[in-house]
């Protein structure tokens, strides 16, 4: 079954399937462009560990009532075992007023593609599919994650960054950004400090964006679309989302909240 969004699906943005959504959209992406890219340049997978912070679910264990027993006693003068009566002494313990899962860091595999010469494996341009981690709002999140940006505007690379999340910090940019959900940003070399911006809004369909090599190659488009519906089929995700149940986190606006009722009752799946 193929998505019934245009463009992204923000059902996928689920935390509990954003590493698998975003591994299988990095292959995706390679898979689609590696072709294009022969015989000068190739699209290497480079994995990375990030921590997130998620829900843990609580692990239930026993809490056994207490129990005082009395034991035998060995008397020091005679050497014998006084016969003693057990006494068990039941405590009932009472149950905590709130039961809550907890967040915890944890490591997470991600990836990033990386497009590089074949003859002396120079780094080319880098993609980015950004995570909640490069987004979080603090020193190991998205500050740390704009540090490393910046060594890339100072590198003869190129960048393009896939922002697929409406949560968390976007990629910093001079000017404030209109309100999109998800946006495409594209540094490069030639074109610094200025970035092309394409945001994405949710009804539409994603188009092609260019992938700038060296000069005097021409750019190897990526539709990222067609790799998000790709992936989306590829992993069955109709089997995991429920649409019927209430709008993904983080909030929608109300315009996109009543669109997307409109849309998936239109579609039969609510």
């Amino acid at each position: 079954m193929d998505s019934p969004f245009a463009g992204m699906n923000p059902y996928l943005e689920e935390p509990s399937m954003w590493p698998d959504v975003h591994n299988s959209l990095i292959t995706e992406i390679r898979n689609q462009i590696q072709n294009a890219l022969a015989p000068k340049y190739r699209a290497v997978i480079t994995p990375y560990t990030a921590f997130e912070s998620i829900e843990i679910a609580p692990v239930r264990a026993v809490i056994p009532d207490v129990g005082v027993i009395e034991a035998p006693l060995r008397r020091p003068d005679t050497g014998g075992v006084a016969v003693a009566t057990a006494i068990e002494i039941a405590v009932e313990i009472e149950a905590a007023p709130l039961n809550l899962p907890a967040m915890m860091e944890v490591p997470v595999e991600y990836a990033r593609i990386e497009i590089r010469t074949v003859r002396d494996y120079i780094l080319v341009t880098a993609i980015e599919l950004l995570s909640p981690a490069n987004k979080r709002p603090t020193q190991t999140g998205a500050e740390a994650y704009e540090s490393k940006r910046q060594e890339l505007f100072r590198s003869r690379a190129h960048l393009l960054e896939l922002d697929l999340l409406r949560g968390g910090v976007r990629p910093q940019v001079a000017r404030p950004l209109p309100a999109a959900p998800y946006f495409i940003f594209l540094s490069r070399v030639q074109r610094r400090p200025h970035i092309e911006i394409w945001p994405l809004a949710l009804h539409l369909p994603i188009k092609p964006v260019p992938i700038p090599l060296r000069h005097p190659d021409p750019p190897v488009p990526l539709d990222l679309g067609a790799a998000i519906h790709a992936t989306y089929r590829r992993a069955r995700y109709d089997l995991a989302l429920d649409y019927t149940q209430a709008p993904p986190a983080p909030v929608l606006t109300p315009e996109d909240r009543t669109w997307l009722d409109q849309h998936l009752r239109a579609a039969g799946l609510r």
